[in-house]
């Protein structure tokens, strides 16, 4: 499709900046944020920052392909969609947004557990192809009914998500009353007042709700409520006894996201596993872990040929999937970006934020001589 973009907006940092001025600042910080004091944070883009690319200027070159086979599906760039957790809290409605502008595009989108869109909503928007990630259930019959459920929307792959045993500190959101059990506090009220855009987007669409876990929670749960229900609900902490089953039951692709280390990609090929991202969560689990491209680049050239290597965290524009595709992965995916684009721009936010990453993407793409995604490697210093 024809890549048309804002230009007032020609850059993630621009959207950025937008999206800041346009939502109340919990969301933001909730959106923005890391844990602890940033530090995994920055360094998932100073890793990558790090990366550099090396142009073949006197090669013949007819053009540049972003098209990206992946589970037996051609994507039209190596890039998607990151699940993002309560996106209906930075902007109202923005996993639908979000997921119509992945489909236009053919890109893939992660629907989360635990964001405020259900499997068959986003199902119906995208015919299909949205993948689901499953925050593990504790109890059997849960899980089993979510996995149905995505099965049944035929949801093409199911990613497992394994890096949040435990809830990150984020001192941001334990101020902005965004710890479980969540409240509203004064402040947030002002803030919300202070948004009116916003405020009244949230008011015609209703207050988000986690519409997946809908049919499992008691009808008009208060806040602390709320927390204990997720808390009573979940449990983070994947072992082999958990994922057996869901590899038994789930007939799909199957990922694991978050895996950083050598013996949980090895226990993930054993299990049957397709694929796995990746994934320090954005920065927002473990401050004192390592950058995703790092533990990446060194899965990708001892397993690649065994299983899919993906990545997230840290990602935010073309010359950065540039980066990662060199450095071994097979696929990327940002959720920061795609968030900034919605909390600026609302419904346009998708599709503007799609073509201009796209757009930077050929352009390094063109720059160096490379012919298509596969052949990053061959362009890295």
């Amino acid at each position: 499709m024809e890549l048309n973009y804002d230009t007032r907006y020609p850059s993630i940092a621009d959207l950025r900046r937008k999206a800041r001025k346009k939502m109340p600042r919990f969301a933001f910080e909730y959106l923005d944020g890391g844990c602890n004091e940033d530090v995994n944070l920055n360094r998932n883009r100073a890793d990558l920052q790090k990366i550099r690319l090396m142009p073949q200027y006197l090669v013949e070159h007819n053009g540049s392909d972003m098209n990206t086979e992946l589970f037996g599906h051609t994507y039209d760039a190596p890039f998607g969609i990151a699940p993002i957790g309560l996106q209906g809290l930075m902007w109202p409605k923005a996993p639908e947004i979000l997921a119509k502008a992945a489909f236009e595009h053919n890109i893939p989108f992660i629907l989360s557990t635990v964001t405020t869109s259900s499997i068959e909503r986003i199902s119906e928007i995208t015919e299909g192809r949205a993948w689901f990630q499953l925050y593990h259930p504790k109890e059997e019959k849960l899980r089993n009914d979510l996995i149905d459920r995505a099965a049944a929307a035929e949801c093409p792959i199911l990613v497992i998500l394994s890096d949040v045993p435990t809830f990150g500190f984020r001192p941001r959101d334990i101020r902005n009353g965004l710890a479980m059990p969540p409240k509203m506090s004064l402040r947030n009220i002002i803030q919300i007042i202070g948004r009116p855009k916003w405020a009244l987007k949230t008011l015609y669409h209703g207050q988000p709700n986690f519409e997946t876990l809908k049919p499992y929670m008691p009808s008009n749960l208060d806040l602390k409520q709320l927390g204990k229900f997720m808390n009573d609900t979940f449990s983070g902490r994947l072992n082999e006894e958990r994922i057996a089953p869901i590899r038994d039951r789930w007939k799909g692709k199957l990922v694991l996201k978050g895996v950083v280390s050598e013996e949980d990609t090895e226990k993930a090929i054993q299990m049957g596993v397709d694929g796995i991202i990746v994934s320090n969560h954005g920065g927002r689990q473990l401050d004192a872990g390592q950058s995703s491209i790092v533990p990446m680049t060194n899965l990708a050239v001892k397993y690649k040929a065994k299983i899919k290597v993906m990545v997230d965290s840290g990602l935010r524009s073309g010359p950065d999937i540039g980066r990662a595709m060199a450095s071994g992965a097979d696929f990327t995916f940002m959720g920061r970006s795609f968030m900034y684009g919605v909390g600026a721009l609302g419904t346009k936010g998708g599709n503007h934020t799609i073509s201009l990453i796209k757009t930077e993407l050929q352009q390094v793409m063109e720059q160096i001589g490379c012919k298509k995604t596969q052949d990053f490697p061959n362009h890295l210093i």
